[in-house]
């Protein structure tokens, strides 16, 4: 069974967002907002986890949400 998981990255150099896959070295695709990483994920039917970029109360920056 394939690993469906997609996760969501923000690249801190560029601002940009990364989609990547489980134990991959390269990203997937690159995409200048965070709204389209998660749609181009979705559209190719991915289990998508998205990084946090913010502090909130509920969670940290380490850790991964359900769009």
């Amino acid at each position: 069974m394939a690993d469906k998981r997609m996760f969501i990255e923000r690249r801190a150099e560029t601002g940009d967002y990364a989609v990547r896959r489980p134990n991959s070295e390269r990203a997937s695709v690159v995409l200048p907002t965070q709204g389209a990483a998660i749609d181009w994920a979705e559209e190719r039917g991915g289990d998508v986890f998205v990084e946090r970029v913010r502090n909130t109360g509920k969670g940290h920056p380490d850790k991964w949400r359900r769009p």
